[in-house]
């Protein structure tokens, strides 16, 4: 196996650069749009291909917030990145999600205890056979401690996550194809690839995510609503990545 003696992709001026707390949207621009409001000294370290990251303070605690991108083999090469060249210890993935369970609605906060996948991805990273993988259980602890000390409401269980855009594929007919033995409340695009390879690495991740859409719902949230969900998720986020260290 070839790994290069430096990224490719994740090009700071500094390995400290890079915060061993990493949060980890997929559109660069909320990364930007995190850093400039929740951070103190926001310094922008990374650049390549426009996937910004940047490194601030967050009531103390030098974080790095930076985009993933869309889909697994996006997220993956970010994250691996981050771990095998910055030395990063904790991950949680912030973003959106469709609601596929009816008791989970709109603007709701939902943190992923395992994830399913029917793809390939993790056979083709590194062999593994399995299409479950499990987030960090004291990351998520710690997730569930904070949500109750901040008044957020969350729902932790399984998810799944997609190799193409639900919507537009008419997921029902792949959501039939998982196992029954698995209750499953959302779908997204990322978070089984970014927790294998952290699984992986030795790093800790998991994801939070908002409910934006639901095939139980025909609620839209306005601008101002979905901004102020997001906003929420990403105090939590910051609030849970900053525990313990």
């Amino acid at each position: 196996m070839f790994i290069g003696k430096n990224p490719i992709h994740i090009i700071a001026q500094a390995k400290d650069d890079i915060a061993p707390l990493v949060l980890l949207p997929g559109d660069p621009l909320r990364a930007k749009y995190i850093a400039e409001t929740y951070f103190d000294e926001p310094k922008l370290v990374n650049t390549v291909r426009g996937m910004y990251a940047y490194t601030g303070y967050y009531k103390g605690q030098r974080v790095t917030v930076m985009g993933s991108g869309m889909g697994m083999p996006s997220a993956s090469i970010y994250v691996f990145e981050l771990i095998h060249y910055y030395g990063v210890k904790k991950i949680i993935r912030i973003g959106t999600c469709g609601a596929v369970e009816p008791t989970v609605n709109i603007g709701d906060v939902v943190v992923a205890d395992k994830v399913y996948s029917e793809s390939n991805f993790a056979y083709t990273y590194n062999n593994y056979e399995g299409h479950v993988v499990v987030a960090d259980k004291e990351l998520n602890e710690d997730v569930l401690k904070t949500a109750e000390e901040d008044k957020i409401p969350v729902i932790k269980g399984m998810i799944t996550t997609m190799d193409a855009f639900g919507p537009y594929i008419g997921a029902d007919r792949v959501l039939k194809r998982i196992p029954k033995k698995y209750h499953v409340l959302a779908e997204e695009m990322e978070a089984f690839g970014v927790i294998h390879v952290a699984n992986s690495l030795g790093c800790k991740a998991t994801c939070l995510i908002t409910v934006v859409d639901s095939k139980y719902s025909k609620v839209v949230l306005s601008s101002e609503d979905r901004e102020q969900k997001l906003n929420t998720m990403i105090t939590l986020a910051l609030d849970t990545i900053i525990k313990n260290n």
